[in-house]
């Protein structure tokens, strides 16, 4: 059985830091690509970051970009997305997803093939 949990998430006040983790089980998890995908209520699910196990490829999006680091530890099933310098507008469920490509081609919600539960995150002014 494929399961992507995610975990990590909370209260943070803006300024501050998270680290969000999600363990992948179920599938060879060195040959997808892993992303951190975000929705705030009444907004679409947007990407927030992506990154390849073929080179370590990332995407970031732009509203991120400086503020969060991707990681992923292929020995252990796992990936990081660090949240720093948080906004109130980063608050949202944060999912984790897998995509079946060795290497970086997509971070679009659409076109993932599993999906966890996702984790509230919320940043207060």
């Amino acid at each position: 059985e494929v399961q992507l949990v995610e975990s990590g998430g909370g209260l943070v006040q803006a300024g501050g830091s998270l680290r969000l983790s999600c363990a992948a089980s179920g599938f060879t998890f060195a040959d997808y690509t892993i992303g951190w995908f975000r929705q705030a209520p009444g907004k679409e699910r947007e990407g927030v970051s992506c990154i390849s196990s073929g080179d370590g490829s990332t995407y970031f999006a732009d509203s991120v970009k400086g503020r969060f680091s991707i990681s992923r530890d292929n020995a252990k099933n796992t990936v990081y997305l660090q949240m720093n310098n948080m906004k109130p507008e980063d608050t949202a469920v944060y999912y984790c997803a897998a995509l079946d490509s060795y290497y970086l081609t997509s971070c679009y919600p659409n076109g993932m093939d599993y999906w966890g539960k996702g984790t509230l995150v919320t940043v207060s002014s």
